[in-house]
């Protein structure tokens, strides 16, 4: 949506929407919600005992809950899990409460910034790269749906990326302030 006074940031994971999350914000003037934080925090466990105790749906239901919340702030830069995207309700949140980033990412981008995380429960187990791929054909045509601005992934460090992204929102973003 623009002008809206929210930035939303959608992407793969290992893209850097927490990280370039923050920097948007420090920048702009913003709280920075980093949804997959406020999922822990609510729950008091990490996102991978959420998926252990409850599996992907359990998850699923506490982020559109804490999406649904988070998403009605005004005056945010809010950077969403990866998978957020795949309920068509969020979607819908998502476009009409903020404008949304897309952070573009490669799977091989992904593989070589992920390579020592293991704390992703749908990276887990052998394969990474057919998981990536997978979730990548599934997700991507979503992002391109509900995106009102892409980033290309083509910065290795943050705060190139961050700074491309600043001037790539500062050219299109239509800032409304918050009431």
């Amino acid at each position: 949506m623009n002008p809206s006074c929210n930035l939303f940031i959608v992407g793969p994971t290992g893209a850097g929407k927490t990280s370039i999350g923050r920097r948007l914000a420090a920048h702009y003037g913003l709280p920075f919600v980093d949804l997959d934080q406020e999922i822990e925090r609510h729950c008091g466990a990490s996102v991978s005992t959420v998926f252990e105790l409850e599996g992907e749906a359990g998850f699923r239901r506490r982020e559109s809950t804490l999406l649904e919340e988070c998403s009605v702030r005004q005056g945010v830069v809010l950077a969403t899990g990866a998978g957020a995207v795949l309920d068509p309700a969020n979607r819908r949140l998502l476009m009409e409460r903020g404008y949304v980033l897309w952070l573009q990412a490669t799977v091989e981008q992904q593989l070589d910034r992920l390579a020592r995380d293991r704390s992703r429960p749908l990276l887990a187990g052998e394969d990474r790269r057919a998981k990536l791929e997978a979730m990548a054909l599934a997700r991507t045509s979503i992002y391109q749906e509900i995106a009102d601005l892409i980033i290309p992934g083509e910065y290795e460090l943050i705060h190139e990326a961050s700074e491309h992204s600043i001037a790539l929102i500062d050219a299109h973003w239509q800032r409304q302030h918050a009431a």
